[in-house]
């Protein structure tokens, strides 16, 4: 009696467990159907996110102007630049822009670009900015000038800024004497708290 109990016993559970197998592998095929319908859902959903992503913004969808001048004591002196974005469509910047010092007949001269914290300013790190069409991005710029004409002093007469990524530059009028060159710029930001 008892090995006819156990022999059932058996059948059943065998039983129960290929009717649970089975029903285990039809609800986990159902799981991963649905996984898959939620996976579909979410790439749906993001595509629209993924669709407003911008293209980085070259030096022809930018306008650059000089906002605040920045000046201070022990020589040294700044501006905030603006990049704004005038394309008909959003652009992404990301980074630092690049700097270069040109004479009046617009031929580069020697120049050194330094990323980070400037004289005004902490930098903000590197982020990426979604411009929409006629927002701009700022960063400040720094630099010495012990004394006009002072040996390795560059005179400068333009100001080449170069946006992340880019390979062109957008030139502004920059009359300025600067230490050896040298130029202190912060990342891109929407705005970069300054000090005085």
């Amino acid at each position: 009696m008892n090995d006819h109990r156990n022999t059932i016993d058996r059948t059943r559970t065998v039983g129960g467990r290929v009717r649970r197998r089975t029903g285990r592998a039809v609800l986990a095929v159902a799981a991963v159907a649905g996984l898959g319908l939620a996976w579909a859902g979410t790439a749906q959903a993001a595509s629209p996110s993924t669709a407003r992503q911008a293209s980085t913004c070259s030096a022809n969808a930018l306008k650059a102007t000089f906002g605040r001048q920045l000046a201070g004591g022990m020589n040294h002196e700044g501006v905030v630049i603006r990049l704004r974005n005038l394309s008909g469509r959003s652009c992404a910047v990301r980074g630092y822009p690049g700097l270069g010092l040109e004479n009046t007949a617009h031929h580069a001269l020697a120049a050194h670009t330094h990323w980070g914290d400037t004289w005004y300013a902490k930098d903000p790190g590197r982020k990426t900015l979604v411009l929409k069409d006629g927002e701009s991005a700022e960063a400040v710029v720094a630099w010495t000038h012990a004394n006009t004409g002072t040996s390795g002093a560059v005179h400068a007469s333009y100001l080449e800024i170069t946006p992340p990524a880019a390979t062109r530059h957008r030139t502004l009028a920059f009359p300025q004497w600067v230490d050896h060159g040298d130029l202190s710029v912060t990342a891109l930001a929407r705005h970069v708290d300054v000090t005085d």
